[in-house]
């Protein structure tokens, strides 16, 4: 391992509370730290916020009274920018703005050692851009930690245009030796959690828009039925309206205005409006002492039909077919030709999400995908206005003898988890063809670093068949806007599974 030695000095420039988190990780990783910021008087209170973290892990058990004490006689403030120069890193954690990113690393290179590794944290711009005004750009590189610093593990290690392998291995090696989960990302928007994320927002959003299910039921379907931590209307609220549209319209303007990433015009208004989340007392949702906590919809209790009909392959729902034979007081009958599809007692249909309407059929109700038909608590499902009542019925029913409970929303296509996870699928499919990480590292990211149930090509890998790319395929058909293209992996990969079936049907 190249990892910078414990006994090397590791600075961090910007005294906030990223810079702190950083700070304090050094810290109890064994390094001897400097905390600099050009507000002396910052940098005198983010030293004594660290001392009192560290405290407080002393209180809760986490951290002997010795070890705390070594750490703490590490931990130095710095006044000038020049106290930095014996630094073997120097992580900089300031403000968002590319001069003053430039500005500060062009005069820590003037000071600092040959061999300083010089790393940035930020979230949203080119480490290519920060590193361009260097006369050695090879020793920069992105060291994107998640707040909080200390708790989070994952660490994005993002290599510029001229960042150098070692320079990248080191920075990698370090955040290892650190207790920290590295993942390697090429130097692009977002880098990876912030470039694969945006379909869990933006969907939700699109759902909103189209009036199909307000924030609390969308949140509720996707944190009861997809297994997602939080909703992202409520994760919103917590990171701050205006964080998260900042990151979104980042992203969207570096791709060059990409359909792939428009950013939400909802969100947009409350940005305009000042409501921010919980930090302003009111986002999507309000936090004003006394306030109600929004319900999800959930349809009033309805008798189970007692039998129904099943036909075709369910791919990634087909566990609720298994669960219906299971189920007591009702008969199911399977057809072995066309569906998919459940018929009910009134001859209306319940049909998996496809990326379909309900509109273009006859009385069909469509469900949503879950993460786990199982262990699922809700479930999703979609109606045009022309669907019967009894149908409708039928279908809640159906599913709360499953013990769900239904939330029913508008006949919006691919509904609320099928498109979100066909579209985390399809970015992440796109990223690792174009080079931006490997497979197992954007998988890695996505879980440990927004807290997914399963990372986006873990999850399309069990989807069965083409789903995602017949969801999404049907998707483009009905919105021609080029936001639910396939990209051009997502084709490769399903006309490579197509020929591959062919081959073995032929040889069979």
């Amino acid at each position: 391992m190249t990892a910078i030695e414990r006994a090397r000095t590791v600075a961090v420039v910007g005294a906030g509370t990223m810079g702190q988190g950083i700070a304090q990780v050094a810290l109890i990783a064994g390094h001897p730290v400097l905390l600099f910021d050009v507000d002396a008087g910052r940098t005198t209170a983010a030293d004594a916020a660290v001392r009192s973290r560290v405290e407080r892990l002393v209180e809760k058990g986490r951290l002997g009274r010795a070890e705390a004490d070594e750490a703490l006689g590490r931990l130095h403030p710095a006044h000038d920018l020049r106290d930095l120069s014996e630094a073997a890193l120097v992580i900089e954690a300031v403000v968002e703005q590319l001069t003053v990113k430039q500005q500060l690393f062009s005069a820590l290179e003037a000071l600092v050692a040959e061999d300083t590794l010089l790393a940035t944290n930020t979230s949203s711009l080119s480490v290519t851009a920060v590193a361009g005004a260097l006369e050695h750009p090879g020793r920069v590189v992105g060291m994107h930690f998640f707040n909080p610093a200390p708790l989070l593990p994952l660490v994005e290690i993002v290599s510029g245009f001229g960042t150098d392998d070692a320079a990248a291995t080191r920075a990698y090696d370090t955040a290892l030796a650190w207790g920290k989960t590295p993942v390697r990302c090429a130097d692009t928007p977002g880098f990876l959690v912030n470039r694969i994320a945006r379909p869990f927002y933006a969907e939700a959003f699109a759902v909103y828009e189209e009036q199909a299910a307000d924030p609390a039921t969308v949140d509720a379907v996707l944190r009861e039925c997809g297994g997602f931590r939080m909703g992202p209307f409520e994760l919103t609220d917590l990171i701050g309206q205006d964080v998260n549209e900042a990151v979104s319209r980042s992203v969207w303007e570096a791709f060059h205005q990409s359909p792939k990433f428009v950013p939400s015009l909802p969100q947009r208004r409350l940005v305009e409006s000042g409501r921010l989340g919980r930090k302003t007392g009111k986002g999507w949702f309000s936090y004003e002492q006394g306030a109600a906590r929004p319900q999800p919809h959930t349809a009033a209790p309805e008798e189970a039909p007692a039998h129904v009909t099943v036909a075709g392959d369910f791919g990634p729902a087909a566990e609720v077919i298994s669960m219906l034979q299971e189920a007591d007081g009702i008969d199911v009958k399977q057809l072995t030709s066309g569906g998919p599809y459940i018929e009910l007692p009134g001859g209306g249909q319940l049909a998996p999400v496809d990326g379909h309407t309900s509109v273009e059929y006859s009385d069909v109700v469509h469900f949503d995908l879950a993460l786990d038909y199982r262990s699922a608590t809700r479930v999703a499902l979609a109606a045009s206005d022309d669907v019967s009542e009894r149908t409708l019925k039928e279908a809640v029913g159906l599913f709360q003898a499953l013990g769900k409970d239904v939330s029913v929303i508008g006949d919006v296509p691919g509904m609320i988890v099928g498109r979100t996870v066909a579209m985390l699928v399809d970015l992440a499919l796109d990223a690792v063809a174009k080079g931006v990480a490997s497979a197992q590292d954007i998988d890695t990211a996505m879980r440990l670093g927004v807290n997914y149930p399963r990372g986006p090509l873990e999850w399309g890998r069990e989807l069965t068949g083409d789903w995602s790319f017949d969801l999404l395929t049907a998707l483009h058909e009905r919105c021609p806007t080029g936001r639910y293209a396939p990209s051009l992996a997502h084709y490769r990969q399903a006309y490579a599974e197509e020929a591959t079936e062919s081959a073995e049907e032929s040889t069979g």
